[in-house]
């Protein structure tokens, strides 16, 4: 599922995607929607057939060999390429010797978030947040984490998806809190920097980013769909936010079953 910002501040725009179909999902808000998996799963690197989707969307073979799926994606402090052990150096280059943003959010609530510069605002919108401001931006994947790691002290890292869906979030003063946090985190800042240079970590003073969802009815309690227990999901489209679709029979994240085949009725 694609997600682009509303023109104008309106509403993000969802589109899904399936095969070569193509379908304007905020049109289908307050219709009859129904997903049914077909039973088949490919790979999304490889195509090949698989049962079981390893880290949204690959076979096992490819979750073991790509660097996309080590654990220093997810924990990118770990990063391990100038041990000489990265599984794949040339992708490193590619996508972690990049510029990195690190970000303050409300999704849930506050939040503090890493992403490759070009993804933004992309990150943000699919994390369903309401409110995003980029604080830091430094060289590398690897000191996108260590950062974050050091805001980790004083701020979450995570989104209450439950709570984000059901919209009980009041917004933040997003540049009090980036400067309160820049300021009780100066020393290890400062730190960082004598490690990887004075310009590795910059300080952006940018104004926040408020986004919008195309939302008809936010659900009061929130109950998950798994294709993998009911192959066809469905009822009326109420909503679409971070990658979830919500029904008025409960809510999907899509991005959770990448790879899958289905069919759209």
């Amino acid at each position: 599922m694609a997600v682009e910002p509303g023109d104008g501040g309106g509403p993000a725009r969802y589109t899904l995607r399936a095969g070569e179909l193509r379908l304007d999902l905020n049109a289908r808000l307050g219709q009859r929607l129904t997903l049914t998996h077909t039973g088949a799963i490919a790979c999304t690197h490889c195509g090949r057939a698989t049962r079981k989707s390893f880290a949204q969307g690959y076979c096992y073979p490819c979750f073991k060999r790509l660097a996309q799926c080590d654990t220093c994606i997810v924990k990118p402090e770990t990063c391990h390429y100038f041990a000489g052990t990265c599984r794949e150096p040339e992708w490193g280059e590619r996508h972690c010797f990049r510029p990195h943003v690190v970000y303050l959010a409300n999704s849930s609530g506050l939040k503090v978030g890493i992403t490759r510069k070009t993804q933004v605002p992309t990150r943000w919108l699919d994390q369903g947040a309401i409110q995003a401001l980029p604080i830091l931006e430094v060289d590398t994947r690897q000191q996108s984490g260590f950062v974050e790691t050091l805001f980790k002290r004083e701020v979450a890292d995570r989104t209450n998806w439950r709570a984000m869906l059901k919209g009980e979030v009041a917004p933040l003063d997003l540049v009090a809190e980036r400067d309160r946090l820049l300021e009780g985190l100066a020393a290890g800042l400062d730190e960082l920097r004598e490690r990887f240079g004075a310009d590795a970590i910059r300080p952006l003073d940018e104004a926040p980013v408020t986004l919008d969802y195309p939302v008809l009815e936010s659900p009061t309690k929130v109950v998950s769909l798994n294709f993998d227990k009911t192959p066809a999901v469905g009822g009326t489209l109420m909503g679409l936010k971070g990658q979830y679709l919500m029904f008025d029979t409960g809510v999907i994240n899509l991005r959770k079953f990448t790879g899958y085949e289905v069919s759209v009725g």
